[in-house]
């Protein structure tokens, strides 16, 4: 049976990723420090040879996606933008820490929401929406290698609630630059909606396969 790849990855740094701040739907460009370290990950890293490049539509993405794969088409999916923060938006956690509704949301589930935020439920309902959208898309294109590039909140709610075997989302945790390969068939997604977690990506240049 036909499988479909993807390798998700994760955006390179942002200014305010440097500085510890929370953005989500804020669209911020990646640093020079930040575009810097992704150009440097071509020559440490094998990054793979994909067909067509799904990228959530904020700057740090699409740059990371021009700087990875510069001769690949890339098309944008709202839904794979990050969670919106709300209030918590361009705030570092130090400002934050005496902050009750901070507390209330670290403490609360899938169903907390940021004040004028986003759920981590709502979150996981758009993810869903993106990610079989791009399936049935490279389904219909005949396309059997994508690349993904996103932002890390999107990369552990998405390996931890669709992916196999299940991992805590703590576990997901993908670098900058780097993430992890899934694969996933018609009837596994149909019937199942859910893939299989293949390993990390990309491969260390200097290293044997690592396996997750």
């Amino acid at each position: 049976m036909k499988g479909y790849r993807i390798s998700v990855l994760r955006h390179g740094m942002t200014e305010a990723n440097e500085k510890g701040i929370y953005i989500g739907k804020t669209d911020l460009p990646l640093s020079a420090k930040g575009a810097s370290e992704i150009a440097s990950k071509i020559d440490e890293f094998d990054y793979p040879s994909v067909h067509r490049v799904y990228s959530s539509p904020l700057r740090r993405c699409t740059e990371t996606a021009d700087i990875l794969f510069p001769e690949t088409e890339i098309k944008t999916v709202d839904d794979l933008r990050e969670l919106d923060f709300g209030d918590f938006e361009n705030k570092s956690v130090e400002e934050l820490l005496n902050s009750d509704d901070y507390k209330k949301w670290l403490k609360g589930g899938m169903a907390s929401r940021t004040p004028n935020g986003e759920s981590l439920e709502e979150m996981t309902a758009r993810t869903y929406k993106a990610l079989h959208n791009i399936i049935i898309d490279m389904m219909n294109d005949g396309i059997t290698h994508s690349a993904m590039i996103t932002h890390a909140g999107i990369i552990s709610n998405m390996l931890s609630c669709f992916g196999l075997p299940k991992y805590d989302p703590k576990t997901l945790n993908a670098p900058f630059g780097e993430g992890f390969d899934i694969i996933v068939t018609a009837q596994m997604w149909l019937n199942s909606q859910a893939f299989e977690i293949l390993g990390y990506c990309p491969y260390n240049k200097n290293s044997e396969e690592t396996v997750y």
